[in-house]
Order: C-alpha cells, then sequence, then structure tokens
C-alpha cells in the first residue's frame, strides 16, 4: 500500500542541550542550532531540509525547549507557530513526542508518523528516502513501533543497540529481539562481532494511533490527562495548561517508554550513511579528512606531527597543533577543550560536570 504524502508526518526533536559537544554547544545554545562546519545550514535546519523532500512542510512539526523557542523560530521561519511545540520543563522524549502525536491525531487520524532527531547527517539521501518510504508503508498497516537501525563499524560505546530477532517477509524488516542503551567497550565489541544487533539512530516510524496509546499506557496518568481534556488542547490556552501538566511526567525517553516496553517493536535495517552528529566522533566521521587524516571544522591550523584529530576554533583563531594524535580541540568564548577522541562523551560529561561545580552556568 503506497502511502499519500497527506497522511506522512514527521516530528523534530529539538530541545536536547547537546552536552557530549561542549563547550561549542552551550545550554543557552546547543549543537541543533548550530552550523558547525560554516557550511551555511545548522543541524535543525538540514534536518528540516531532509524531511521536506519527503513530507509536505505543513506536516511537519519541531518538538523544543521554552528557552529555544525563539531559535527555532528564527532559523525555521517557514514553519507554523502551531507545528512548533514547546516544552516547558524538559522531560525527556516520550512526553515530547505524546503531545505532539496528539496534535497530530487531532489533525489526521490516519496519520503515520516520523520521529527523528535534529543531530545526524545521512550520507546517502536517496537510499534513506526509499527508506523511509518503506517504513511509512509498514506503519501504515502494523500497529507497532518501526526503529530504524544501521550495522555498527566499531564497538562504540555512546549509541544504543538493537538485537535483530526472527525476519519478516518484508524486506530488512526484523522483528526486535533486545535493546541494550550505551554498553561498556566489551558488550560493544561483543555485538559487532556477532552481527545480529545494529545501531538504534533514534528514528522511529509508527501511526499516530499506535503511538497514543502505547504513550499512554507508558505515562500513566500524566497521559490520560492529555485526552481527558480535549477542550483545552484545541484553544489558546494548550500552552498554559502544559505548563501544569508537562512537571507531572516523568523523565522518560521513547526508547525506554515505547521501545522496551512494547511487545511488538520492529527494526529496518538501513544503509543510508548514518552518522551521529551529537557526539565529536560523530563530527569527526562525517567529514573527508585532509592531511594526515585531521579534520578542520573552523579556524586556521598548522599541524605538526599530528594527526586524526578534529579542531573547531573561532574563524579568527589560529592555532598550531604539534605531536597530538585523536584529540578533540574545541574552543568557544570562555572554554578551550583538548581532549582525546577516544571516550571522549563519557569524559566530556565528567568536564561539564566539573566546570559547573567550579566555575559556574556562564561556563556550561
Amino acid at each position: 500500500m503506497e502511502i499519500t504524502d497527506n497522511n506522512s508526518y514527521c516530528v523534530i526533536l529539538a530541545g536536547g542541550k547537546g552536552k557530549r559537544l561542549w563547550p561549542v554547544s552551550r545550554e543557552k545554545y546547543p549543537k541543533q542550532f548550530i552550523d558547525f562546519f560554516s557550511e551555511g545550514r545548522t543541524q535543525l535546519q538540514q534536518t528540516f531540509d531532509r524531511f521536506l523532500d519527503i513530507v509536505p512542510k505543513d506536516n511537519i512539526f519541531i518538538v523544543t525547549s521554552q528557552l529555544y523557542y525563539d531559535i527555532v523560530r528564527e532559523q525555521l521561519p517557514e514553519v507554523a507557530e502551531n507545528n512548533i511545540i514547546s516544552e516547558p520543563t524538559y522531560r525527556n522524549t516520550a512526553p515530547s513526542v505524546a503531545w505532539a502525536a496528539r496534535r497530530i491525531s487531532k489533525i489526521n487520524s490516519h496519520a503515520n508518523v516520523i520521529i527523528s532527531p535534529s543531530d545526524q547527517s545521512i550520507m546517502k539521501p536517496e537510499i534513506f528516502k526509499k527508506n523511509i518510504q518503506e517504513g511509512l508503508n509498514f506503519a501504515a498497516t502494523h500497529d507497532c513501533l518501526l526503529a530504524l537501525g544501521v550495522q555498527p563499524t566499531r564497538a562504540e560505546t555512546a549509541y544504543g543497540y538493537i538485537q535483530k530477532g526472527s525476519a519478516t517477509t518484508m524486506g530488512d524488516i526484523y522483528k526486535v529481539k533486545a535493546f541494550t542503551e550505551k554498553p561498556d567497550a566489551e558488550f560493544a565489541q561483543m555485538f559487532v562481532d556477532s552481527n545480529e544487533w545494529l545501531w538504534n539512530t533514534g528514528m522511529y516510524l509508527g501511526n499516530v494511533k499506535f503511538l497514543k496509546e502505547s504513550l499512554q499506557q507508558s505515562l500513566s496518568i500524566a497521559q490520560i490527562d492529555f485526552d481527558a481534556t480535549p477542550q483545552e488542547f484545541d484553544t489558546e490556552n494548550e500552552e498554559e495548561f502544559a505548563q501544569h501538566l508537562f512537571p507531572a511526567f516523568p523523565n522518560m525517553s521513547i526508547d525506554y517508554g515505547v521501545l522496551e516496553k512494547s511487545p511488538d517493536v520492529h527494526v529496518l535495517k538501513c544503509d543510508f550513511g548514518w552518522v551521529d552528529l551529537g557526539t565529536w566522533r560523530g563530527m569527526y566521521d562525517s567529514k573527508s579528512r585532509g592531511e594526515n587524516d585531521n579534520v578542520v571544522a573552523s579556524g586556521e591550523v598548522l599541524f605538526d606531527d599530528s594527526s586524526n584529530n578534529i579542531v573547531r576554533l573561532s574563524n579568527d583563531k589560529f592555532a598550531i597543533l604539534n605531536g597530538l594524535d585523536g584529540f578533540i580541540v574545541a574552543e568557544k568564548d570562555n572554554v578551550l577543550l583538548v581532549c582525546k577522541k577516544e571516550n571522549s562523551s563519557a569524559l566530556i560529561r565528567k568536564y561539564v560536570n566539573e566546570a559547573q561545580l567550579k566555575k559556574g552556568e556562564e561556563f556550561i
């Protein structure tokens, strides 16, 4: 069954704080709003462009924090105000998707929804478009959640993993056997060697009826409140009502709230050149490398006996690197980070906490 564009919707998640890309990504202006490689479009804008080629503009919704609402409006002026959902309190992705699903279901009860982060690079856009269409077709005819997974290329401890179960009759779609979030290095290597596990891209598809029902079960009483007061969610008082509702939600990701709790989850094995731009390693992998496999995101750099590094400086900065192999060198305003690229996500989380305690919020 071919899906018409009018039934296809997309929810872009753009409310994260982007701490893994600190110090360039800051709480007041996180990664999704940054043009890291001076390409003319931020991560959010590039994600919007990607889905604009798949679903109608009016069917794209942005979920963000109230802190970032004005930034979203500035970067995506073509998106209608009603298509921007701003969370009053951070409660992770499950409540955000629940709110978006309810709003979409009021518009189109037959909607099939793509849920996507705003910090990814897709190297093979035509294959991506084909996989998304395949996923939308599946979502329209099955009451289940479909995750998009890709073959891992290394034992990455910063990603989630999906274990393939039994194959279906629909190409590369499998029942999901298990999920694991951010395994240690030993388990990650076992997953890669087994050929049974895929990286979880964080992109999911499902029909809006299933999404609403699944999230209602996961979010319990708070989600029932969504449906118990439809008159308030159809008026200009929606935002005010959400101010009181959101703090009651559990802090829950859609991965945990739906994927790990639902008895019927599938995964589509994809090969569209996925790169997670939420980490420095992902940033490094997303771009072609120069001499000695160094990557310069911005600024001017002279490398001397240095290789496998990624450097991101202010455009007016000049740096000389000597004897560095596999490092991140990143500078923004009042912070300079020099850190090994390996296991950098865990290290940076620690450094952010230490900087916050010792130096204060202006360094975060």
